[in-house]
């Protein structure tokens, strides 16, 4: 088992998406979400009178309720991730940082300009065990790591980059 005191931490990744996307995947959500928020806001706004989403949620308090509805369309896209965080990757390029939880939200939208539609989907790492910092790295390692024959725990080391942060912390 790991012997590591140290602190115990989640990372918090923030995938924003818009029309500028350029992997598949987020292409893809970005239709998918754009399309469900169409059909859901017709919940709150029957007359179509507004056509950006702030002014919706302004007008209609209970439409912050759309971030949840519209969330179903991007269920089956974080499956496909097999829980892993997509785009940060560990120094030697491999993606490594298992994730179980994610929150979406919608950032902005409109009904008559495609173009301003983002979303943003935040992965939510499993503990990790925090071992050492090195400048903008993290050492890290599951904190059930186990040791190899030899005594040796594996570890990986993750910069820290925009939208990439240690959201919880759980002292030794």
């Amino acid at each position: 088992m790991n012997e590591t005191k140290g602190p115990a931490i989640k990372l918090c990744y923030r995938k924003i998406i818009t029309n500028t996307s350029q992997d598949d995947w987020a292409k893809l959500v970005w239709e998918s979400t754009y399309t469900e928020l169409q059909l859901q806001k017709q919940l709150y706004d029957q007359q179509d009178k507004y056509n950006r989403f702030a002014d919706l949620l302004h007008h209609y308090p209970a439409a912050e309720k759309l971030h949840y509805l519209v969330s179903t369309a991007v269920t089956g896209y974080v499956k496909q991730l097999s829980g892993i965080v997509p785009d940060i990757t560990d120094v030697l390029g491999k993606r490594v940082i298992p994730f179980s939880q994610y929150r979406f939200e919608i950032i902005n939208s409109s009904s008559i300009n495609k173009n301003e539609h983002s979303v943003a989907i935040s992965f939510y790492s499993e503990p990790l065990q925090l071992h050492q910092v090195i400048g903008d790295h993290l050492v890290v390692s599951p904190v059930d790591g186990v040791t190899d024959e030899y005594g040796y725990l594996a570890v990986f080391t993750i910069r820290l980059q925009p939208f990439l942060s240690i959201a919880y912390l759980k002292p030794a």
